[in-house]
């Protein structure tokens, strides 16, 4: 009988989690939960949670990251839990194991934002803090019209016509990177990169130290949503094609593969994201790391809804019954819930996952 991939998803952060560590537990994973300090929207309480099968020992280890960002953890963890309930997990490679980070992001996963309760995008997390702080002038520029105390029509135009001034005189990508690189002076605004590790960095650093200090070939596959054509999941190396990583990466995936060092990706080159983080925290193992970017909406409609949660949660009441539209925005615009969407994932992970272990396993 077709499994239906659909029912691997979840409505909200406390189911997903509830469906993740029951099949995991089917499967037979050796489970760790991380508690996070902060709770959800409805009280409850919110963990990282691990799931590790076969992993004690192995030298070679796949990793699969859900909820980086938060909000684009319905993907991730939906990928998982199908993975787990297609029984995946005994197909594996003789000695490879697999290393399942659910939710690393809780907090943002609960209330619907892409980044932690310290207003931190993880991805811009990953850095030095010993050294001086990364510069963004142009967003310095754009702040005040990207996020406004005041979110009503004429702010929004206001910010729309901001946007489109900057565009016209240094260019549509200047503009892009401006609002999307990273940003370290504003800690109420988009795409901030913190003053020091966030939580969620603390905790996956110590989950892949702990769990994978011993191993010598790591895959990892970290799932993100939002930019590119509804349900397309783009595979996104973070090095240049002249790598060794990248042509290793393309023996495993394919000659689709995109780079975000020569432009080639929807998603724009960025400092301090965890794929490249990775090799620091793990220096005695071959890393090939990879990030799925499954499509939902255009690009304009992604940063509106950033842009109204940045307000809800800076200046409004996120339990309001004001704050509802703009959470039903922002989780539209990362979860793309619907059913062809869901199996677009589900498929594409699966083969995703499949052409690691084999590459791990030296078949590729």
């Amino acid at each position: 009988m077709m499994m239906n991939s659909a029912a691997s998803f979840s409505a909200d952060y406390q189911s997903a989690r509830v469906k993740f560590l029951e099949q995991a537990a089917a499967a037979g994973a050796a489970l760790e939960a991380v508690k996070h300090p902060e709770r959800g929207p409805d009280g409850g309480e919110l963990f990282t949670d691990v799931a590790a099968f076969g992993v004690e020992g192995a030298e070679r280890v796949l990793v699969l990251i859900s909820g980086t960002h938060g909000v684009e953890g319905f993907c991730g963890s939906g990928a998982q839990v199908d993975l787990l309930r297609r029984g995946e997990i005994a197909r594996r490679p003789e000695g490879v194991g697999i290393l399942m980070i659910h939710a690393v992001n809780p907090y943002g996963f609960a209330w619907l934002r892409r980044v932690t309760h310290e207003n931190i995008d993880l991805n811009r997390n990953w850095i030095d803090f010993s050294r001086p702080l990364p510069e963004n002038p142009g967003y310095d520029v754009l702040h005040p019209a990207i996020c406004p105390a005041v979110w009503d029509e004429a702010a929004q135009a206001a910010s729309a016509a901001a946007a489109a001034r900057y565009a016209a005189e240094n260019g549509a990508l200047a503009m892009r990177a401006a609002m999307m690189d990273g940003q370290y002076g504003h800690a109420d605004g988009l795409f901030y990169g913190g003053t020091a590790p966030s939580w969620s960095r603390t905790t996956q650093s110590a989950i892949l130290t702990h769990y994978l200090s011993g191993a010598a070939k790591v895959g990892i596959i970290d799932y993100h949503t939002g930019l590119g054509p509804w349900g397309f999941a783009e595979q996104i190396i973070v090095s240049s094609r002249e790598s060794d990583g990248f042509r290793r990466a393309a023996r495993w995936y394919g000659a689709a593969l995109a780079s975000v060092a020569d432009g080639q990706s929807a998603s724009v080159r960025i400092e301090g994201d965890g794929l490249s983080a990775a090799p620091s925290l793990l220096p005695k193992a071959e890393i090939t790391g990879m990030a799925i970017e499954v499509g939902t909406h255009p690009t304009d409609h992604i940063l509106a809804a950033l842009q109204a949660d940045c307000w809800l949660h800076a200046h409004g009441d996120p339990m309001s019954a004001a704050a509802k539209p703009i959470k039903d925005t922002i989780r539209g615009a990362f979860y793309g819930d619907a059913d062809d969407w869901k199996g677009m994932v589900a498929g594409q992970s699966l083969l995703a996952v499949r052409q690691a272990l084999a590459g791990l396993s030296g078949e590729l």
